[in-house]
């Protein structure tokens, strides 16, 4: 059979467009395989705790006294903030660690009779923890010296620190997180590769040993908690 010159060259043609296609079938396939397999990742968290001890203890004093006239009880008031400086600069703080923080007069009738109660609010702030103690430990001592606190006087510690000890538990809780990532590919006959995504989760402070008020203000032992999720690439 005999071809003409255009008839070859449509022939050609179309045998380059077919194996045009082929190939660029071929490399869409590998293409897509591959980032297929770079997609594949697991998601798991990481736990990283530390134990801490409060720097910082700040104790909310409120006592009061109850008379028929202002100054008597303005005199009471008086003696017990002199007694309350004196039990506090006793145990070794400085003066300026006890701050009065305001004041408050309530009157009122009862059969008749005018009654006034005064109540008095200071703060000690310290960064002394173990002097702290103490002075909670020895508290009942004001009640000696004739000072009733109410309700609600109570010391409170804190951690304020938490920046300085933030990047060595991120770092933490990342390690923690590869190493369930690593178990999950071991498992799965995968291995670990890079960061995909991370998510890093709040830090709580509570008490160390499960007791304590809300966030364990009233204990100096705290642990401190932080949960990341990571997201890794498997290979």
């Amino acid at each position: 059979m005999q071809w003409n010159l255009g008839e070859k060259a449509v022939l050609a043609s179309a045998a380059l467009i077919a194996l045009g296609t082929v190939a660029g079938g071929y490399l869409l396939g590998d293409g897509l395989k591959r980032a297929k397999a770079a997609d594949r990742s697991v998601t798991v968290r990481g736990l990283a705790e530390k134990d801490v001890t409060a720097d910082l203890a700040t104790w909310s004093i409120s006592y009061s006294a109850t008379g028929f006239d202002l100054p008597t009880v303005r005199s009471e008031i008086d003696a017990n903030s002199r007694e309350l400086r004196a039990y506090f600069e006793g145990l070794g703080f400085k003066p300026e660690e006890l701050k009065p923080t305001g004041a408050g007069v309530n009157q009122w009738l009862n059969n008749g009779v005018s009654t006034i109660t005064v109540t008095q609010r200071m703060l000690l702030r310290t960064t002394d923890i173990a002097r702290a103690q103490k002075a909670v430990a020895q508290q009942f001592d004001l009640v000696r010296r004739g000072v009733t606190l109410q309700e609600g006087s109570g010391m409170r510690y804190s951690f304020t620190k938490l920046n300085d000890i933030k990047p060595q538990m991120v770092a933490a809780a990342t390690r923690d997180a590869r190493a369930a990532a690593e178990q999950f590919a071991k498992d799965s006959g995968a291995g670990v590769g890079g960061i995909k995504s991370a998510t890093q989760g709040y830090f709580s402070i509570d008490a160390r040993d499960g007791e304590g008020g809300e966030g364990g203000s009233d204990t100096p032992y705290k642990k401190v908690r932080v949960v990341t999720t990571v997201d890794f690439y498997l290979r």
